[in-house]
């Protein structure tokens, strides 16, 4: 696999790892706590897919072997650390949809 294909990898499981820790936000939302908490583990499992992807660059260029910088390279990146941030705040917005479902039925 080529240095391209491996970076629009790393940009597919960031923004499937996005989206899926979206849907679990909206399904806390409508209270369905199981299906959020599935989801964020489908998001967890995209996101260790793109860091796999990740660490092998970051290993290939440890190696000796010339990785180049490029804008597509930098937009993988960016893609990867918003969806982390994306699905750590996720996980804060389900258990506070939790907490909220706690003291209405209290």
């Amino acid at each position: 696999m080529n240095l391209e294909e491996q970076i629009m990898q790393i940009i597919l499981y960031s923004g499937n790892a996005k989206s899926t820790a979206f849907e679990a936000i909206q399904a806390a939302k409508e209270n369905n706590f199981d299906q959020a908490n599935e989801l964020i583990e489908k998001a967890n499992v995209e996101m260790s897919n793109a860091h796999r992807v990740q660490t092998f660059l970051i290993q290939s260029e440890i190696r000796g072997e010339k990785i180049e910088s490029s804008l597509l390279l930098i937009h993988a990146q960016d893609h990867l650390m918003n969806a982390i941030t994306f699905k750590d705040l996720a996980g804060e917005f389900i258990a506070l949809y939790e907490a909220m479902n706690s003291c209405r039925k209290s």
